[in-house]
């Protein structure tokens, strides 16, 4: 099997470490899922197979309903890691503070319809945040990180998605995050009509209110 060799390491998360490394002469970013030591060996290496597998079939399937995603490269099972096209650009939770209103508003549309065509393909990403949308020099939206993705066409579970998408914007964009959500529900209207929307909204009131509810049974 294949490997890359020189790794610089440009991000460590709770599931997997981002490498930065040159492979035929392009710049990639390698995912390796390490293992977790406080997982039985043998079950902690069936997650990170499935994961290692099933994540770029996702990425596949999201730029076939028109999702820009990184191009994969190599998937090393063994080892269980992914070279992915590195893009070139900003995360969007860097470029929406500092965005002119028009500008701001035009992203959080177009975030919107990309999340509703996810939708209609029956994925979700899992894990909405600024944080894991880059915009390209070239001006387009690149949804990665599908670790935490699936194939799911339950409102329940797209209610999910743009329910963490708002507390991200809440978070980290707290000066207009009403204005952005409120775009992103424009954006997802667009592609999968206001009817549906709305349901999707339904949604994730509810799941606000059973948050609400949680919270207030532990106080």
């Amino acid at each position: 099997m294949e490997t890359v060799a020189q790794k610089s390491l440009f991000k460590k998360g709770a599931e997997a470490s981002l490498y930065t490394a040159q492979w035929h002469g392009l710049k990639v970013i390698v995912k390796v899922r390490l293992p977790k030591k406080y997982r039985p060996a043998a079950l902690d290496m069936q997650i990170r197979t499935y994961r290692t597998v099933h994540e770029p079939q996702l990425m596949h399937e999201a730029k076939t309903a028109g999702v820009p995603t990184p191009l994969i490269y190599m998937v090393n099972v063994p080892e269980a890691s992914i070279t992915m096209e590195c893009v070139e650009g900003q995360q969007i939770k860097q470029v929406l503070n500092a965005a002119p209103e028009d500008m701001r508003r035009a992203l959080c549309v177009t975030i919107g319809e990309l999340i509703a065509r996810l939708h209609k393909q029956g994925l979700v990403h899992g894990d909405l945040t600024t944080s894991n949308l880059i915009l390209s020099h070239e001006g387009k939206i690149y949804f990665v990180d599908f670790g935490l993705g699936e194939k799911n066409i339950e409102v329940e579970a797209q209610g999910v998605d743009l329910h963490l998408m708002k507390r991200a914007l809440q978070s980290t964009h707290y000066l207009f995050w009403e204005e952005c959500f409120k775009d992103v529900l424009s954006g997802y209207s667009t592609v999968l009509g206001s009817d549906y929307a709305e349901k999707v909204y339904e949604k994730i009131k509810e799941i606000e209110r059973r948050g609400r509810y949680v919270e207030e049974r532990k106080q």
